[in-house]
């Protein structure tokens, strides 16, 4: 083990402090739309738009903390999406057959499972997991489809009164989870021997293995982190809205790995933490925020999201 904290404890303070003028960077530039957006539209600091944008980026929020812990070790999950909405639909129509508490669970046990399936796939067999998560985000989208081709809503009016729609004192009760899961996965990728075996796999995977480190329990902890945390925004969003849809989700992976990538994450693996992904989560958020009050297109905005994206990447080119 003591040649993971080596592999770990090299590197990362390297990154960060080359990363260090792009992430402040990125900062002011928020700061700035902040600002500009206060500025033209009284609406925006608002109580109501503020509670807006911090319940909107929850389901983001938990698919890029899961995308993150895989990203760092060098993969990539593009079912999440479809994880999502599978969990959303379960978590709700189950509600007709069980307590709204038991289609949670069940919701959540489907998520870590996909996860699973996605971790060993890729580590017993040795396969991209670029090709065997896309395999699970069609499958998982078809079977989607075959539960419930239509809109479910839920039947125990208590799963949106308890999660979706409450708060506890202006703050909604979705942000709060969401505010206890991010220092978790914090603490677990800084703090942990898997945490920071996560990192070295990223860094380099055989050197990981000829220490002796078993690298598959890693790499599988970490898909089944990413799909049980799609699973829980995919429940956090059934509820918020009170409603669960086959077709919700399309897309979603895309801007999960833009926030870890926007966060100062390294898409092939070894880079990223926790705070830069909230930082993403946030940015993206904001940007969403604003574009909605000033009534813009939404094509121009998957157009200002990718043009993001695309700076991110170069501020970072010569990091990479």
């Amino acid at each position: 083990m003591t040649e993971i904290a080596t592999v770990s404890a090299h590197p990362q303070p390297a990154l960060l402090q080359r990363f260090s003028r792009a992430d402040l960077l990125f900062v002011a530039a928020i700061l700035l739309l902040i600002v500009f957006a206060a500025v033209a539209s009284e609406a925006f600091l608002t109580q109501r738009n503020l509670v807006n944008i911090s319940r909107q980026l929850v389901t983001n929020g938990f698919l890029s903390l899961g995308m993150l812990m895989v990203i760092r070790t060098g993969g990539i999950d593009l079912s999440v999406g479809s994880v999502l909405a599978l969990a959303g639909l379960l978590a709700t129509g189950l509600q007709e057959h069980m307590h709204f508490s038991a289609a949670i669970a069940v919701a959540l046990a489907m998520g870590a499972a996909v996860g699973f399936l996605n971790g060993w796939l890729t580590a017993r067999f040795n396969l991209q997991p670029f090709i065997v998560t896309l395999a699970t985000m069609g499958s998982l989208r078809g079977l989607t489809y075959v539960y419930a081709d239509t809109p479910r809503y839920p039947v125990d009016e208590m799963f949106r009164a308890l999660i979706g729609g409450a708060f506890v004192g202006p703050i909604p009760v979705n942000f709060i989870i969401f505010a206890l899961a991010a220092p978790s996965v914090w603490f677990y990728l800084n703090h942990t021997v898997s945490g920071r075996a996560a990192f070295a796999l990223g860094v380099n995977k055989e050197a990981v293995r000829l220490a002796g480190v078993d690298v598959n329990k890693h790499l599988i902890f970490a898909y089944v982190a990413c799909g049980l945390f799609a699973a829980i925004a995919g429940v956090l969003l059934a509820s918020r809205l009170g409603i669960a849809q086959p077709s919700v989700g399309i897309g979603y992976e895309l801007d999960a790995i833009a926030a870890v990538v926007i966060g100062g994450g390294l898409l092939g693996g070894g880079g990223g933490t926790a705070v830069g992904v909230l930082g993403g989560v946030l940015a993206l958020a904001v940007v969403d925020n604003v574009l909605n009050l000033f009534n813009v297109d939404s094509y121009y905005q998957q157009l200002l999201k990718g043009l993001i994206i695309l700076v991110a990447v170069l501020a970072r080119r010569k990091k990479a």
